[in-house]
């Protein structure tokens, strides 16, 4: 029970903050993790941004565009917390769930969700970040792929 009223006190610290959420307009980066590839991350004000994400995994690409809500940690200069949800479509040669033996291309589409702490450096151009997004496939495939756990380091272009 604690647990959950602490949960609950800090998501509503967290909705009435108004300090400033990003300190960037436009990052670009790596993303290592499972799903090892580029993040690109656009403010469109300052809670509010849109994440592209080309991945590499099974022989193939995976393409995932995000929307996310971004705001600051209380008392945490410089770190930001985010949550978010969009979409991916992923085209592979060698696409093996189990233990299937599947050779030839594969089409997958889904559907993401993303939570993820980051933090912009005060002196620094770079932005570092930790989140994890589970991706949930309807077409082409029925599993959800809930190893997305990343690391993104992101330039920062003001």
């Amino acid at each position: 029970m604690k647990l959950k009223t602490f949960f609950i006190a800090g998501i509503l610290l967290a909705i009435t903050s108004t300090i400033s959420a990003q300190n960037y307009k436009t990052g670009i980066g790596g993303r290592v993790g499972f799903f090892n590839g580029i993040t690109v991350k656009h403010f469109l004000n300052r809670e509010n941004a849109v994440e592209g994400i080309v991945s590499f995994r099974w022989d193939g690409v995976i393409i995932t565009g995000l929307y996310e809500w971004q705001n600051p940690l209380p008392n945490a200069r410089g770190f930001d917390y985010y949550v978010g949800l969009g979409g991916h479509i992923g085209i592979f040669d060698d696409y093996e769930w189990d233990d299937d033996d599947y050779d030839g291309t594969s089409t997958v589409v889904g559907f993401d969700l993303v939570l993820g702490l980051e933090y912009t450096f005060p002196q620094a151009p770079f932005t570092i970040g930790l989140d994890y997004k589970p991706a949930f496939n309807f077409i082409g495939d029925n599993h959800i792929w809930a190893d997305g756990f990343a690391l993104n380091l992101r330039f920062n272009i003001n």
